[in-house]
C-alpha cells in the first residue's frame, strides 16, 4: 500500500472501521500506485525528450559556426580573386574557381543536412505532445474516481466520524487536487505552441480585467493596473496564461501585511517591455534562471504544479520575446518580459 496512505489509515482509523472501508480503501491505493507509475514515465519521456532537443540544438550551433568559417572562407577567396577570363585561363586560378564550387556544394550539403535535423526535431516534439496528451487522459480518470469515492465517504459518514479521520480523507483530496493542477499544467505547456485559433488584436487592459475576475484575490492584496496597457496582435488563451501565472505566482508568495502587485508596460523601439511587481517575499538570486525550468518549485508544501513558470516562459519565447526576474529576498520580486510589436 502507499505509504502516505498506509501511515495515516494506521494513524487515524480504527481497525474496525478497516473492515467497511477494505475495498474503497484499495481503490484509493490502486488509483495512487496508478497515478505515480504514469507521472514518472510522462517525467522520464519529457526529459528524454528534453536531452535530445539539446543534442539536436548544439549539433544546430556546430553547423552554423560550420558554415560561418566556410562563409569566411568564401569570402576570403573572392576578395582575393580576380574572375577575368585572362586569369580564368590560368591553372593556378582556375584551381580557384574549383575550391569556390566545392565550398558551394559543402554550403547546399550543410543546409540539407539542417532541414532533416529539424525535420527529426519536429517529429520528436509532435511525439512528446501526443504522448503528454494520452497519459495526462490516463491520469485524470483515478483522480476523479478518487475525489468521488472520498467525498461519498466523508457524505456518508460526516456525522460519525472522528476528527482525525475527516483531516486524513481531506488531505487526499488536497493531493488529489494537487496531481490535477499537475496533469493541467503538462497539457497547456504541450499544447502552447499547437493552438488553432486565430490570433487577433487584443487589449491588455481588458484581458488582464478577465484576468482578475477568475483569480481569488485575498483582501489584503491590492492589484494596480497601468492605464492604457498596449494592444497587440496574438492568441487570448496565451496571453491569458502568461498575466494569470504571474500574478497568482505574486498573490501566493506575498507574506506582507498588504501585498501589492503592479502590472504595467513601458514601450521601446522594436517591443513592448511588460513587467508584473510584488512587495513579496523575494527570490534569491541563485533560483533565477532554475525557477522557470518544468516541474520547479521553490517551496513544497503549497498547491503548485511547479509549471507555471515554464509556461510562461514558453509563450514569451513562442513571441519572440525574452523573460527575466529581479528581486530581492524578503523585499519584492519583478518580472520582466518583452513582446516584439510586429
Amino acid at each position: 500500500m502507499n505509504s502516505l496512505l498506509k501511515r495515516q489509515i494506521a494513524k487515524l482509523i480504527q481497525p474496525e472501521q478497516l473492515k467497511d472501508l477494505k475495498q474503497f480503501l484499495k481503490a484509493v491505493n490502486n488509483s495512487y500506485e496508478n497515478y505515480e507509475d504514469q507521472l514518472s514515465m510522462l517525467q522520464r519521456a519529457m526529459k528524454i525528450s528534453s536531452d535530445e532537443l539539446f543534442e539536436a540544438n548544439k549539433k544546430l550551433r556546430k553547423e552554423a559556426n560550420d558554415l560561418k568559417e566556410i562563409n569566411k572562407n568564401l569570402s576570403s577567396i573572392l576578395s582575393s580573386m580576380n574572375l577575368d577570363s585572362d586569369k580564368l585561363s590560368d591553372e593556378k586560378e582556375f584551381s580557384k574557381a574549383e575550391f569556390v564550387k566545392k565550398q558551394a556544394l559543402e554550403i547546399v550539403a550543410i543546409n540539407n543536412q539542417r532541414e532533416e535535423l529539424l525535420k527529426d526535431l519536429a517529429l520528436q516534439n509532435e511525439a512528446l505532445n501526443e504522448y503528454a496528451h494520452v497519459v495526462s487522459h490516463d491520469l485524470k480518470a483515478p483522480l476523479r474516481n478518487i475525489d468521488t469515492l472520498v467525498n461519498w465517504v466523508i457524505e456518508d459518514n460526516k456525522d460519525g466520524m472522528r476528527s482525525g479521520c475527516l483531516n486524513s480523507l481531506n488531505l487526499v483530496l488536497s493531493n488529489v487536487e494537487k496531481m490535477d493542477l499537475l496533469i493541467k499544467g503538462i497539457l497547456d505547456y504541450s499544447t502552447i505552441d499547437k493552438l488553432e485559433s486565430e490570433d487577433r488584436q487584443i487589449n491588455f487592459n481588458l484581458m488582464i480585467d478577465e484576468v482578475l475576475r477568475t483569480i481569488l484575490v485575498p483582501n489584503n492584496i491590492e492589484i494596480k493596473i497601468q492605464e492604457n496597457l498596449p494592444s497587440l496582435q496574438g492568441n487570448a488563451w496565451r496571453f491569458k496564461q502568461v498575466f494569470q501565472n504571474l500574478i497568482q505566482n505574486s498573490i501566493k508568495y506575498n507574506d506582507k501585511e498588504i501585498g501589492i502587485i503592479e502590472v504595467g508596460a513601458v514601450e521601446r523601439d522594436n517591443h513592448f517591455e511588460f513587467f508584473v511587481k510584488d512587495n513579496g517575499i523575494g527570490v534569491n538570486s541563485n533560483y533565477f534562471e532554475r525557477i522557470f525550468k518544468v516541474f520547479t518549485k521553490l517551496e513544497s508544501n503549497n498547491l503548485s504544479s511547479g509549471i507555471g513558470l515554464s509556461i510562461v516562459k514558453k509563450i514569451i519565447q513562442y513571441y519572440n520575446g525574452e523573460i527575466w526576474l529581479e528581486s530581492q529576498e524578503k523585499k519584492g520580486s519583478t518580472f520582466y518580459f518583452t513582446i516584439p510589436k510586429n
